[in-house]
């Protein structure tokens, strides 16, 4: 178990594409707070906030929710800061409760529910961190960037393990409107389409795969976001009575 606690791992784990700021951003480093975040529709996904140079005895951190989102957790495992959601989950807290006072550049995870209706792509507004001492004195504001992402397509055909013509059917599900591509093991492109209002999608391939094993994997974009599939092993037949 990493530093969260378990409850930050179980959110992971339900995220598809949720990307968490790399690196400490010039905002952070120059005094202000900064958190940032890509979370697919109906998902949960952490939001890191960075920028707390250092924390006394009573000082509080809150992250108010974009528009549109809640705060579901606030995973820190670590003594010295008790985590609290305000109802319905506007808004969260850290406070420093002691033990913790005069750590610096410590990171501050909140985990934000995307609602199911979402547009991919779209960047969520009204983002804001603020952290106070312990008489209420503003000592850091900031702002955290908030994208909706896309959830990772699903291959459902071809079947691992079943012997397979040259130039299978291949379908699966992903966002509505987005566009799947199906690559093989050599990341070459071997068909394309559009996920249909329901989210289905099929291609067949424009050339035959060679006889023998192989790998295929799809990658669904929209509005700028991606993700991609779990990799599907493969079974290319020597003759044409495959399926």
């Amino acid at each position: 178990m990493n530093r969260y606690s378990r409850t930050a791992a179980v959110a992971g784990a339900l995220v598809a594409g949720a990307l968490v700021c790399p690196a400490t951003p010039a905002a952070a480093r120059d005094g202000g707070l900064w958190g940032a975040a890509t979370i697919a529709p109906g998902r949960e996904g952490i939001v890191e906030v960075m920028g707390v140079e250092e924390v006394s005895v009573g000082a509080v951190l809150t992250l108010t929710a974009p528009r549109g989102t809640r705060v579901t957790g606030t995973p820190l495992d670590s003594s010295g800061y008790r985590g609290s959601v305000a109802a319905g989950g506007r808004s969260a807290t850290y406070t420093v409760t002691g033990a913790a006072a005069g750590q610096k550049n410590r990171v501050f995870p909140f985990v934000l529910a995307v609602p199911a209706d979402a547009v991919p792509g779209t960047r969520l507004r009204d983002c804001s961190l603020r952290f106070t001492d312990a008489r209420g004195v503003p000592r850091a504001v900031g702002r955290c960037a908030v994208t909706v992402g896309l959830a990772g397509p699903v291959l459902t055909r071809p079947l691992s393990g079943v012997p397979l013509s040259a130039r299978p059917k291949i379908s699966g599900t992903a966002h509505p409107g987005a566009q799947v591509t199906v690559r093989d093991k050599d990341d070459q492109e071997a068909c394309s389409t559009t996920a249909a209002l329901d989210g289905t999608w099929a291609c067949t391939p424009g050339s035959a795969f060679p006889a023998g094993a192989n790998r295929l994997q799809a990658v669904a974009a929209l509005h700028g976001v991606s993700a991609i599939s779990e990799q599907v092993d493969i079974v290319v037949a020597r003759d044409d009575d495959a399926q």
